[in-house]
């Protein structure tokens, strides 16, 4: 994941192209491998996944029989935290529309935040990042047989310091609890699934 967060701060920091859509690719191929080191080849990114109402374009997917199994979205948060914090959960509660059309898809969800644009938000009492973590802990940890449409699986809350460099804060085992959660999940959904 430090290669992908690496390549996050070269295309928005160091290249001043935030809204890149390239910015999150290597985290995807780092998803894609932490995948196959369990036993789950063969995931995909930049793949559009069908839902209700319409396609989205999802940042990693792993499908079994062909259909969709699972699902990923990479997002950051650097900036203008008033506004991107509440999109990014806004843009988390409309990806999750996937599941009212595969209701056994399983869901996760990473987020890059800069701590080092942290501030209060005297509204929640809380810090921005204290916030989002809150609303992700809420929205976070469904799995069968109680597949709560509008919830996801897991997440990931990838801290990061870009002040001075690619500095990733979160340790390892945040991620690795992720994908760990995510496998297990695709596993009991389907168990015929090889690895």
């Amino acid at each position: 994941m430090a290669a992908g967060i690496e390549s996050l701060y070269d295309i928005a920091v160091r290249g001043g192209r935030a809204t890149s859509p390239r910015r999150l690719e290597t985290l995807a191929a780092a998803g894609v491998a932490a995948f196959a080191a369990r036993g789950l080849a063969g995931a995909e990114t930049e793949a559009v996944v069908e839902g209700i109402g319409r396609e989205k374009k999802w940042d990693l997917v792993w499908r079994h029989h062909g259909k969709v199994r699972l699902g990923i979205s990479f997002k950051s948060i650097r900036k203008n935290l008033p506004g991107t914090v509440p999109n990014r959960l806004d843009e988390l509660m409309g990806e999750a529309n996937v599941q009212l059309y595969s209701p056994e898809i399983v869901v996760g969800y990473v987020v890059g935040f800069d701590r080092s644009q942290d501030s209060r938000s005297e509204k929640h009492g809380s810090t921005w990042r204290e916030h989002l973590r809150s609303r992700l802990e809420i929205l976070a940890g469904r799995g069968a047989p109680s597949w709560a449409p509008g919830t996801l699986e897991a997440f990931v809350l990838a801290e990061v310091d870009f002040s001075q460099s690619a500095a990733l804060l979160s340790p390892p085992s945040d991620f690795d609890a992720f994908f760990d959660r995510l496998a297990a999940e695709v596993r009991r959904r389907n168990p015929d699934a090889t690895g």
